[in-house]
């Protein structure tokens, strides 16, 4: 992979289109591993300004363990369709209604995995119906709004989306300072000739919408707690995004199982992807996944 190039999904699974009952999404479906037995299948959800690509790295390490793992660009995101000015489809009860959709058509029931705004897609999801699910994982994905510093580059982006077209934004993220610090795409596993790609394929509504939710998330943890169904709440030892003492304290109040993947920060996947992955197919089969 040279260093422009997108994160190389495992040979032979190219992205493909998952038809839903609301629509088409693009997703890179992986397969358990050739001669392992079938342990269950998962679905992932990337974050703001992410895509399905983020979860390149723990694809075939999973599929080692017996899972087939579904990654997801969401309505906007990337490669999946979504109009480029109006808002009120990514509202997030929209987005969650595509979760449970993209469910269905896989096969439920799946295991649920959201990063960071993904991960409050997924909470939302489950809260309207949980039955589609075996389990929930957040990944880097905090009990309510992020952090004061995170939403000031929120901010900042959706100023500049308000005057400036994708690419106009994008020339004016580089010349401020590195992306993931002035208000642009997170670090991923992409070179940036990649990064600009993704970013320009990203509907400007679906990043204003989804950066106004980030910023307004209500606290619903105690809502979800009475969720019948196992959580996990796994992050990196450093995250800007919700302080990792926040994140502790929503896996206590979900009597969660909780993981801290040790030289992560905000994408465990990505920065550390053997442990990261170990911890996922642990959660599941302690779950009697199969």
């Amino acid at each position: 992979m040279t260093s422009d190039s997108a994160p190389a999904p495992p040979s032979g699974t190219p992205a493909r289109r998952l038809r839903t009952d609301r629509g088409e999404f693009a997703v890179v479906d992986v397969p358990p591993a050739d001669g392992v037995a079938a342990r269950g299948t998962a679905l992932l959800l990337p974050g703001y300004t992410g895509s399905k690509e983020d979860f390149a790295p723990v694809h075939t390490l999973l599929a080692a363990r017996g899972y087939r793992t579904v990654a997801v660009d969401g309505r906007g995101q990337y490669q999946s369709d979504g109009p480029a000015d109006d808002e009120s489809v990514y509202a997030q009860a929209e987005l969650a209604r595509d979760v449970l959709a993209q469910a269905e058509a896989l096969g439920t029931p799946v295991h649920l995995v959201g990063h960071s705004l993904g991960g409050q897609i997924a909470r939302a999801a489950v809260l309207l119906d949980h039955s589609p699910f075996r389990s929930l994982t957040l990944v880097s994905s905090g009990p309510a709004r992020i952090s004061v510093s995170q939403e000031q580059r929120v901010k900042l982006l959706r100023d500049a989306l308000a005057v400036m077209s994708m690419a106009e934004c994008w020339e004016a993220i580089l010349v401020m300072g590195p992306p993931e610090e002035v208000g642009g795409p997170a670090r991923g596993a992409g070179g940036q000739e990649w990064l600009r790609s993704r970013w320009l394929g990203t509907r400007p509504a679906q990043l204003l919408a989804t950066g106004r939710q980030l910023c307004d998330e209500p606290d619903r943890v105690a809502e979800l707690a009475a969720v019948p169904l196992p959580f996990h709440v796994l992050s990196g030892e450093r995250d800007d995004t919700w302080p990792v003492p926040d994140l502790d304290g929503m896996a206590r109040r979900l009597r969660a199982h909780r993981t801290v993947v040790e030289g992560a920060e905000h994408s465990p996947a990505v920065d550390r992807p053997a442990p990261t992955a170990d911890a996922l197919a642990g959660f599941w089969d302690a779950r009697r996944s199969g």
